[in-house]
């Protein structure tokens, strides 16, 4: 933590290094709160989040990160760049490279690290679309394609104010992030968090309603594709895979459906359903984003880079015993091998593109991870990052994974900009952080809903393999599709 002093040090003409912000903390005993209950009370407005998640499967990670109302917001709709302060346009220019640029605002930021407190204090939170590949492939661009979501591609919340949320010890870590070269920062800080604790010590904060079984109606249901185009988009695939093109083509499909619920209430029932390594709620003013995602799609720590394929599932057992039987068949099961293995070799090419030769490594393999509903068969790969290398050139290599594209995944791209008939937009992007030291942590976006006008839009997709069932492979998108829809309908009805 910081004391005033060493605030007064790092405030100093001539201090090396130069700071731009400094955090300024305060510990606030919490165990009577939860972090759903934190961030209706601090953080229940747009341009807020909050980031939690499920560990080894079955027990809720240490930190909950609720973000508190962004003033900088970035986006970028194609090359165009958008910085908004405090609602207002600031900035709008055309941009060569937004990776490139979206490191370079990270960069602009110099912030001393913090003993005691997790890997993420502050940065940047938001959203990678799946559209980011135009950025890297340029023939791969959407052009104009139907976009009924228009979403940014790329949205980030500069997030200089926010709560931790030690699940651990019930503790509260309030984040205040102040401008030591300005005169009256530190007063101002410790007001700010003066003003953050009488919040919290409010009596409750409005918990939002259940969610009626009307709000998800299934009748309701509209879908980006017809049932005869999604038929006739899996067979031209096949085609594409007989000629020897591709080994593999994920093929999504959107569906949306009326709703007139809170959008935290929809984060509240999959938390409550379903929890997963990565689960979010991003509200970014006239869109939200909600999801429980399995998967992450890389994490830069320090320079150790990290993928975790995930490939495989089989349902929860009723019974311990039939558990292990189900575990015992999924790990059997040569389809679901190959699959994996095709995953893992993905992997290793895309951590091997940044990584320095002879530091990419296979560790966990074959790993079983159990949820509620389901479990999974998981392997991590591992790199150490090239020097002078940052996460825009991670993201870059690694975009986006192959468990939402395919094999070879360029070509495999190719096929999906072809076929499919409207924008991706969020869906099978990456959803996360990334901290002032250019530590990210970013998932894959699916498992997640994305929530605009009065609509809730999810997006589910199928591996198209040279032998697959048009008919089951529609089957299997609309029962990915209703399970999000049903699960957040069953959940509500316990709340």
């Amino acid at each position: 933590m910081i004391s005033p002093e060493q605030f007064q040090q790092y405030a100093a003409e001539g201090h090396t290094p130069s700071y731009t912000r400094v955090p300024v903390v305060r510990e606030v005993l919490s165990d009577l709160d939860t972090p759903l209950s934190v961030y209706l009370k601090l953080a229940d407005a747009p341009h807020t989040y909050l980031l939690e998640s499920v560990e080894g499967g079955e027990r809720f990670g240490r930190y909950s990160i609720i973000g508190l109302p962004a003033r900088r917001v970035i986006t970028f709709r194609g090359h165009r760049l958008e910085v908004r302060d405090d609602g207002a346009l600031t900035e709008t220019r055309e941009v060569a490279d937004p990776f490139a640029e979206v490191e370079a605002l990270r960069a602009a930021y110099s912030v001393p690290r913090l003993e005691g407190l997790p890997g993420f204090t502050g940065g940047l939170v938001g959203w990678f679309g799946f559209e980011c590949i135009g950025y890297i492939e340029p023939r791969l661009a959407s052009g104009s394609k139907p976009d009924e979501l228009d979403t940014p591609d790329i949205l980030l919340m500069l997030s200089e104010e926010l709560a931790v949320f030690d699940n651990l010890k019930g503790r509260l870590y309030l984040i205040v992030h102040a401008d030591p070269r300005e005169d009256g920062a530190w007063a101002r800080a410790q007001a700010r968090l003066d003003a953050l604790t009488g919040k919290l010590r409010e009596p409750g904060a409005g918990y939002p309603a259940p969610i009626t079984r009307e709000v998800l109606d299934e009748s309701h249901f509209v879908s980006g594709f017809t049932r005869d185009g999604f038929i006739d988009a899996v067979e031209r695939s096949k085609e594409y895979i007989r000629a020897g093109d591709i080994f593999q083509v994920v093929l999504s499909q959107r569906l949306s459906v009326p709703f007139n619920a809170r959008p935290v209430d929809v984060y509240r029932a999959l938390r409550a359903l379903n929890p997963s390594p990565y689960m979010y709620f991003l509200d970014a003013g006239d869109i939200q984003v909600v999801g429980s995602s399995p998967e992450i799609l890389v994490r830069l720590d320090g320079d150790e880079v990290t993928v975790r394929p995930i490939a495989g599932t089989r349902p929860r057992g009723r019974t311990h015993e039939e558990d292990l039987a189900l575990e015992a068949e999924l790990l059997a099961d040569p389809k679901e091998r190959a699959e994996h293995l095709m995953l893992i070799d993905l992997g290793r090419n895309d951590a091997g593109r940044v990584s320095r030769a002879g530091t990419v490594e296979v560790g966990e393999q074959f790993v079983i991870e159990r949820y509620s509903h389901v479990m999974h068969i998981v392997s991590e790969v591992t790199g150490k990052l090239l020097p002078g290398l940052s996460y825009a050139d991670v993201l870059r290599a690694t975009f986006p994974a192959g468990t939402v594209s395919g094999a070879p995944k360029i070509r495999a791209l190719e096929v999906i900009r072809e076929l499919e008939p409207i924008k991706r937009n969020v869906y099978a992007g990456s959803i996360g952080y990334i901290g002032w030291h250019g530590d990210a942590d970013t998932a894959i976006a699916i498992r997640t809903a994305v929530i605009k006008d009065g609509r809730l839009h999810v997006q589910a997709g199928a591996g198209i393999v040279y032998d697959s069932d048009p008919e089951k492979e529609w089957d299997e998108t609309m029962n990915k599709g209703r399970a999000l829809f049903r699960a957040v309908a069953e959940a509500a009805r316990g709340l």
